[in-house]
């Protein structure tokens, strides 16, 4: 791919070109077979690139929404970010015009969408969307949901705002020593539930969930020093007011189709349901 077009395409998914299916050839021509080979590598390597900048986008964007600042060093959750962006090997100059972007210093900020949509089996559907043409976001979605059984309806009733950290605690011994430390300063922070998971390598991932008001408090406590070993998200969520009935087959299957969709517009930041646990 031409470098400058992949430059213009710095955080939109890349798609690996379309080749003419070979037949059989005289020798002399077999080099073609090899470059096609070549060219569709590379294509597909293009699209995983483009796939994992237009990811580091949005979780940018995200960050930088929650955490209310496009600088690191006030921002936690921007921190972690960024940090992970750069392990994972993100382009440093992809990174500062992302910030720049979102916090709209080169004059073209983009502006925050929420939807609200009924799906399938009447499961209410949260869409947030980051855009710099929300005309053209409404239209690709519109077409979308109706192609999905799927329509714009009055459904954030079935949701309330709730803010969620995550973090990590290192493998050791005194794990459970630390965990409850952990678990003591996020309760002190108005956490009001948490819950963990233990990864193979013995790290334990922490989730807290805090009202939307105690997000920064409880952000800030769990990630002093000496608390945890890094801080994986924070962030304001929609969650479901009540447990949904368990969905039968056909509507569990159309509604993951329809998330499914949704989540791949390149506009999209996140899509709750009312089927979330």
């Amino acid at each position: 791919m031409n470098p400058l077009l992949l430059a213009r395409r710095l955080w939109l998914p890349t798609h690996p070109a379309r080749h003419r299916a070979f037949h059989s050839c005289p020798a002399w021509l077999s080099g073609h077979n090899k470059w096609s080979k070549i060219e569709k590598a590379k294509g597909a390597n293009d699209m995983k690139k483009g796939m994992l900048y237009s990811r580091a986008y949005r979780e940018i964007a995200l960050a930088v929404r929650s955490g209310g600042s496009a600088d690191p060093d006030q921002n936690h959750v921007l921190a972690a970010v960024l940090k992970r962006s750069k392990t994972q090997g993100v382009p440093k100059e992809n990174i500062e015009t992302a910030l720049k972007k979102i916090s709209g210093e080169n004059g073209k900020g983009d502006t925050h969408l929420v939807f609200e949509v009924m799906g399938p089996g009447s499961v209410g559907l949260i869409v947030e969307c980051l855009s710099d043409n929300p005309n053209r976001t409404v239209k690709f979605l519109n077409t979308l949901l109706k192609d999905n059984g799927a329509r714009m309806a009055d459904v954030k009733f079935l949701f309330k705002r709730e803010g969620r950290v995550r973090v990590a605690l290192e493998p050791g011994e005194d794990m459970e020593a630390r965990f409850e430390h952990l678990v003591g300063v996020g309760l002190d922070a108005d956490a009001e539930d948490f819950d963990h998971d233990d990864q193979p390598d013995g790290t334990r991932y922490v989730e807290f969930k805090c009202p939307q008001t105690s997000l920064h408090k409880l952000t800030s406590a769990v990630t002093a020093p000496g608390v945890c070993r890094e801080l994986l998200t924070s962030e304001l969520v929609y969650a479901p007011l009540e447990p949904l009935e368990e969905l039968d087959d056909t509507s569990s299957a159309a509604l993951d189709k329809l998330v499914d969709a949704i989540e791949d517009l390149d506009d999209t930041l996140r899509v709750w349901t009312a089927a979330d646990t």
